[in-house]
């Protein structure tokens, strides 16, 4: 299990210049709003997807160049492509759909169009590890869902509608999960992700109770939606009856997994605007939260032999970023709105800007082991 606390930092301007180079293969090389990259490097083409997304493709020994789809039909071939499933809540969504356009060369999220309905509208820390910081092609299915709570019954969103993490588990196991020929994954080549907890603590942390056991419930609940993607090996020590409903409903055989951690919500504008008492209770659930999490994700690997585990510690790299906010390129710690030197996109959600950090980050994590 790895955190990512220790890794450093890139500033803002080395993002900025390097997305002025030429693009990677399968990076983003053009779109409405698109200030990067507009050509590829030596044997990739840009290639017009729609128009909020051109990606460069691999297979061309031309000189670097910006072409469209007409001219240059993307490659069908998804033999060596990698699957990305992901959970989450508002800080992870894109709108994605699955009974929408499937991920593809080209399309490497899918629905909706580039980069999907993210919280603050721009491009969010999956669309930048989908497009740039990747060392293949990743096709993501998105299941996160904004305002999303691991159990309803356990936190309720914010409106029924809401599909909590419970229910995007639920949408993989009953589509993707079943490995159709539109979505060819394996153990070895799809990674799993679950960032969650924002909503749980933020609508819950003013309750009375015990708190620490409340994290453990939320916690159960969240690993037992984990233990179902899990490909279970074991079937000597299983009844009849309880191998029969784990093989119909669970047998998906995920093996490898992202955890992301709850970042420091407390420091966001929205609760800066609480009173001090309110912040204080809020950090300490988080940090009991946090701990939790990490143990779970220890024995959670511990119990279940061939899985490889990672950890985003995002609360770390949002203090770091937070306490030094100028060193990153960013006006401050609490303001928000439009500007590229906004942290904060909104009075609870990070900017598209903060997200080239997070997505950085995330790829820097995972390096050449998942893709």
């Amino acid at each position: 299990m790895l955190t990512l606390s220790a890794l450093p930092f890139v500033a803002f301007a080395t993002i900025i210049s390097s997305a002025l180079a030429q693009g990677a293969a399968w990076s983003q090389c053009g779109g409405i709003g698109w200030t990067g990259a507009t050509t590829c490097v030596s044997g990739n083409t840009c290639t017009y997807v729609n128009d909020w997304y051109s990606q460069c493709i691999p297979g061309t020994s031309t000189p670097p160049t910006t072409t469209t789809a007409s001219t240059v039909p993307p490659p069908t071939s998804t033999a060596k492509a990698n699957y990305w499933f992901s959970f989450g809540d508002s800080y992870t969504q894109t709108g994605f759909s699955p009974t929408g356009t499937l991920p593809a060369v080209g399309n490497p999220l899918g629905n909706p169009p580039y980069p999907g309905w993210t919280a603050t509208g721009g491009e969010n820390w999956v669309d930048y590890v989908t497009t740039q910081h990747n060392r293949s092609l990743v096709f993501t299915y998105n299941y996160a869902y904004g305002g999303a709570t691991i159990d309803a019954n356990l936190v309720t969103p914010y409106t029924p509608t809401v599909l909590s993490l419970t229910d995007q588990v639920n949408q993989f196991l009953s589509g993707a999960g079943t490995k159709p020929a539109s979505t060819p994954w394996t153990s070895a080549n799809a990674l799993f992700s679950i960032w969650i907890g924002i909503n749980d603590i933020g609508n819950s942390f003013y309750l009375s109770g015990d708190r620490a056991a409340f994290s453990d419930t939320l916690l159960n609940a969240e690993f037992a939606l984990v233990q179902k993607l899990v490909l279970v090996r074991n079937f000597s020590e299983m009844s009849i009856i309880m191998l029969i409903i784990i093989i119909t409903y669970s047998n998906a055989g995920a093996r490898n997994f992202l955890f992301v951690n709850v970042p420091p919500i407390e420091r966001s504008p929205l609760m800066l605007a609480q009173p001090a008492s309110s912040q204080a209770a809020e950090k300490t659930v988080i940090t009991g939260f946090n701990s939790k999490l990490a143990a779970k994700v220890s024995a959670f690997k511990a119990a279940n032999s061939g899985v490889s585990t990672w950890i985003w510690d995002s609360n770390a790299s949002f203090t770091t970023i937070l306490n030094s906010p100028t060193t990153y390129g960013f006006k401050d710690a609490t303001s928000y709105g439009s500007a590229s030197n906004q942290f904060w996109g909104n009075d609870y959600h990070p900017s598209s800007y903060a997200h080239k950090y997070f997505g950085q980050q995330v790829g820097s994590l995972l390096g050449s082991t998942v893709w």
